[in-house]
Order: structure tokens, then C-alpha cells, then sequence
């Protein structure tokens, strides 16, 4: 009798079960960076708008707040992201002596690091939401307390451009380099890219650069319109996980 069916090879189904996780990982990582930026802009386009001192102010504490909970929540998806990836390339290099994120990896990366930079440069605006309130010894503290974070954030990035770029480097260098393990054909996840929720992706990225837009008064759309904008930006990110 002729066997139609092959069992998977040793530690396929422990791979897959790796790479769906670090996919979950990753989709929470970037749900958690389109919101952050989102709720960040929309606060603050909606107190740049306030008529009055004292309608500016808790719209002026609700942006720091998003802000401040935002560095975290950024650094811990984002940590536990990086780390099922490495599983995933260290598990595959066992299995099949090569890794499969190719170019994927350094463009995201790239993502990550622009987002870090529009969420940033969002917050160290708040000083200034807090002296329209006419809280200026605080807008003073605050605006200290952001030209030292400035300074961090700025030697971070030198310091992720020139990792980034030796990353990118040597990439480009082994894929030009002849020979090399082709990988296993036998791999399941071999050719498949997922594509699920790439319009949900589009959406939320479309909304959140257009609340950023209007941060950066590139256009001035409507207080409604603001509030759909975030609508979108929230409702396609956590769509996208179901």
C-alpha cells in the first residue's frame, strides 16, 4: 500500500508553532505603535484647538499620559517581539541551515525606528500644551526633562543607523555571495509570506499618517474627521489580530 502522505520532518511543527508566535508578537508590536502615535496626535490636535486655557489643560495631561505609557508598552512589545524572531531564525538555522526573513527584517526594523521618531518628536511637544494652560513652571520642568530625552533619543538613533546599516551590509553581501545553503524544501513555511489583513494594515497606517499630517498642519481636517481618523487607525490595528 502506497503512503500518500509524509510525516512532517523533526521539529517542523515546533517551528510553526515558533514563527505564529513571533507573528503575534510582531502584530502586537506595531497595533501598539500605530495606537500610541494615533491617541498621541489626536490629543494633541484637539488641545492645540481648545479655546480656553482651562479646556486645554486635561487634554494637555491626556497627551503626556499617552506619551508616558506609550515608552513602555513600545519597548516591551517590541522586546518580546525581538526575541520570538530570534528563536525563530535560531530554530531555523538548526532545521534548515538558513534563516527565511530576507529583506523583511531590516525594512521592518526601518518601520519601527520612523515610528519611534514621529512618537518622540509628538511627545517632546507637550511642554507647550502645558504653558497654553498656563502652567509654566511645569511647561519649564517638562520642557528640561524633554531636551534631555532629545539628547538620549538622538544617540540612540546614530547608534541604530550604524547598526542598521551594518545589518543591511552584511545581508546584502551574503545574498550576493555564491553558493550557500539553499534551505530545505521540506521547510513549511518555505515561499509563504503571510498576507492576512493587508488592507486592515493599509488602513490603519493611512489614518495614522494622516492624524500625523494634520499634527504637522499639512491639512486641517474637521474635529469629526479627527475622531474618525483615530476610529480607523484603533479599530483596523486591533482587527487585524482576530
Amino acid at each position: 500500500m502506497l503512503l500518500t502522505e509524509t510525516a512532517p520532518p523533526p521539529g517542523a511543527q515546533e517551528l510553526t508553532e515558533l514563527r505564529a508566535t513571533a507573528r503575534a508578537a510582531r502584530r502586537r508590536a506595531f497595533v501598539a505603535l500605530s495606537a500610541a502615535i494615533a491617541l498621541l496626535a489626536t490629543a494633541q490636535l484637539l488641545a492645540d484647538r481648545a479655546p480656553t486655557k482651562e479646556q486645554t489643560l486635561p487634554l494637555a495631561v491626556l497627551s503626556l499620559a499617552v506619551f508616558m505609557m506609550a515608552l513602555p508598552a513600545l519597548a516591551i512589545t517590541q522586546y518580546v517581539w525581538g526575541a520570538c524572531a530570534r528563536l525563530v531564525h535560531q530554530r531555523e538555522r538548526e532545521l534548515y541551515a538558513v534563516a527565511r526573513s530576507g529583506w523583511a527584517r531590516p525594512l521592518s526594523r526601518l518601520a519601527v525606528a520612523c515610528g519611534w521618531a514621529v512618537t518622540l518628536l509628538l511627545g517632546w511637544t507637550a511642554p507647550h500644551f502645558f504653558r497654553e494652560a498656563a502652567l509654566y513652571a511645569f511647561a519649564d520642568a517638562l520642557a528640561w526633562a524633554a531636551e534631555a530625552l532629545a539628547v538620549t533619543s538622538l544617540a540612540a538613533g546614530v547608534l541604530f543607523v550604524l547598526w542598521w546599516a551594518r545589518d543591511a551590509v552584511g545581508m546584502l553581501v551574503r545574498a550576493l555571495r555564491p553558493g550557500g545553503s539553499p534551505g530545505d524544501p521540506w521547510d513549511p513555511g518555505r515561499g509563504a509570506c503571510p498576507r492576512e489583513g493587508a488592507a486592515l494594515w493599509t488602513g490603519a497606517a493611512v489614518a495614522v499618517a494622516a492624524l500625523v499630517g494634520a499634527r504637522a498642519h499639512l491639512w486641517e481636517p474637521g474635529t469629526a474627521v479627527i475622531y474618525a481618523l483615530l476610529t480607523v487607525a484603533l479599530v483596523c490595528g486591533v482587527v487585524t489580530g482576530e
